[in-house]
């Protein structure tokens, strides 16, 4: 089973190169920010309670994205052959809870791949994809908030998955092709 982490700033193609990575290993997904935007979109309570966060620019809470977490990778049954985590873990904390509920399941992160992307190659791929998508939080102010909150946040990961021994580092300029090509080279190398 291979479990991974796609991990990367706001823009650095987590949700192209996962899409790459499912089409060719038969990986399940789960997108963060596709269930929380499902759950806004349904107007659940959960979605409102994630707006809150999400329109100041800030991280859902720990133990909320953990149970929705664990819901859907159960929803995958017992003989997936793994799952692409997109978008989460995003703090330390976050890593150690999903590193505990995998662990309740006899099953490990095999892999985090770490799309390294410049900023400003980030901030234009963001703003680009607000003019296409219309999605409000790729916006220039708020972009650069969620940047500032990947810096201070997200990135001490990249340690934190070295020590574990599991962090790969990904050039994440190129082609989507050149980029996916590199990604291969992860999984591939990976035992079952």
């Amino acid at each position: 089973m291979k479990n991974i982490v796609i991990f990367g700033a706001p823009g650095a193609g987590k949700g192209t190169q996962s899409d790459k990575m499912i089409e060719k290993y038969g990986l399940g997904h789960i997108s963060t920010g596709d269930v929380l935007r499902s759950e806004i979109k349904n107007g659940t309570e959960l979605g409102k309670i994630a707006k809150g966060f999400i329109d100041n620019g800030q991280l859902i809470p720990d133990e909320l994205m953990i149970d929705i977490l664990a819901n859907v990778y159960d929803s995958f049954g017992k003989e997936h052959k793994g799952v692409i985590f997109d978008g989460f873990p995003r703090t330390i904390p976050q890593a150690e809870a999903l590193k505990k509920m995998l662990a309740e399941r006899g099953h490990v992160v095999a892999a985090m791949i770490e799309l390294a992307v410049p900023e400003k190659e980030l901030m234009s791929r963001l703003i680009n994809r607000g003019k296409i998508s219309g999605r409000s939080d790729d916006n220039a102010e708020t972009i650069q908030k969620r940047l500032n909150v990947y810096h201070e946040q997200t990135s001490p990961l990249i340690d934190w998955y070295s020590k574990e021994g599991i962090h790969h580092h990904v050039e994440g300029l190129g082609t989507v092709d050149e980029i996916f090509s590199r990604i291969e080279s992860v999984i591939d190398a990976l035992e079952d």
